[in-house]
């Protein structure tokens, strides 16, 4: 009997108990969700963009369209952490950082070098490598304050979810602070950093004109700090090379009337590297499925794969041109020399900085298999 009172006294004072003593509850809390850090006349500046998560809950009681209100913080400091501590004094509840989903650095910052910045923000304990992580020259309060068609908050634009983009349009490909930390301590692999910007011309709620966040381009390294920054449209040839492609449309032909567009799939990309005379050169041979998105004209099946053939060729030697008038390798075929032959990439690099030139890629070779026509079984060929 003693026993089972010291028992059920030892329930009581269990039930009695109200939780950890120590837990917070999720509205007492400042959850950030995005990070941006600017550089401006010896001083980190950093943004901080909070969510309520109690309004972007998909559930039920949730109205789609409803207007989500988003919270930027500033701070300023000499360094990172101060700048960000500053936040503190006026934040009311505690911020917690284990929710943040992007990393957004100005180009002041990547032309001073980003050895400090992710030194600095990414010791936070509560902060994870695996973030998405962007360059900008557009202002971050403006980025910050962005929000997704019909009114949805932040969590639901490229910024923070740029997969749901790039599996309908594959073009520069989201990359995470591990991989760019990864890539800044390669010596032969160009460190290659999205950049974000604002589009103002696309979308109207009504007669109302929004604005949208979309991937412009890329910033490009060499060691920690900025090198260049190249246009979507000048990098439109590096689509090909990436694995990660799982959708990209070209119009065939690419100059003049346009008899049908081909969406292309399923990269198999090759590089063959060796050193030649003291120049470094390279062959590069690409595979590509394709299927057929719209045939406007009765063409052959081979005019097309030809067609595509052919203008993914010229796309690949634009924009390694585009590079080169920028001493930036796009294509990443310097890697291929540094990972097959060393010993030869420490030798060219020890006479030379940049090891390309205008010689470097010695054949290019483009396979296109067009699989299916689609739904619409139309005529082809």
């Amino acid at each position: 009997m003693i026993r089972l009172a010291y028992s059920l006294f030892g329930l009581l004072l269990l039930l009695l108990l109200s939780g950890c003593w120590n837990s917070k509850d999720i509205q007492n809390m400042d959850y950030a969700t995005a990070v941006g850090i600017d550089y401006l006349n010896g001083q980190y500046i950093t943004y901080i963009q909070l969510l309520n998560f109690a309004n972007v809950g998909r559930n039920e009681n949730v109205e789609i369209g409803k207007n989500v209100p988003i919270w930027v913080g500033k701070g300023v400091g000499r360094t990172i952490s101060e700048s960000l501590t500053s936040i503190y004094a006026t934040s009311q509840m505690r911020i917690f950082w284990g929710h943040v989903k992007a990393v957004v650095f100005s180009e002041s910052v990547l032309k001073k070098g980003i050895e400090d910045a992710y030194n600095s923000f990414y010791r936070f304990g509560e902060v994870r490598y695996n973030i998405y992580v962007y360059g900008t020259k557009e202002n971050l309060h403006d980025i910050f304050i962005q929000k997704s068609v019909f009114n949805l908050s932040p969590l639901d634009t490229i910024m923070i979810s740029p997969e749901e983009t790039y599996s309908q349009r594959s073009f520069i490909v989201p990359l995470k602070g591990n991989r760019i930390i990864a890539q800044i301590s390669e010596p032969g692999e160009p460190a290659i950093m999205p950049s974000i910007s604002i589009a103002k011309d696309v979308w109207s709620e009504e007669k109302k004109g929004k604005s949208m966040l979309k991937i412009n381009g890329a910033f490009f390294f060499k060691g920690q700090k900025m090198a260049a920054w190249l246009s979507e449209q000048e990098l439109s040839g590096t689509r090909w090379t990436q694995r990660q492609l799982r959708r990209s449309l070209v119009q065939i032909p690419s100059g003049g009337p346009v008899v049908a567009n081909l969406v292309l799939i399923n990269p198999q990309y090759d590089v063959k590297s060796d050193v030649k005379d003291g120049k470094a050169v390279f062959d590069i041979r690409l595979k590509l499925d394709a299927t057929l998105d719209e045939l406007l004209k009765n063409v052959p099946i081979r005019f097309l794969e030809e067609q595509a053939e052919n203008h993914v060729r010229d796309e690949i030697m634009e924009s390694f041109r585009m590079g080169l008038n920028k001493q930036v390798d796009v294509l990443k075929l310097e890697e291929t020399l540094y990972r097959n032959h060393p010993r030869k990439w420490h030798a060219l690099r020890d006479n030379q900085p940049f090891i390309l030139n205008g010689a470097s890629i010695r054949s290019i070779t483009v396979k296109v298999h067009l699989r299916n026509t689609g739904k619409y079984k139309g005529r082809v060929g």
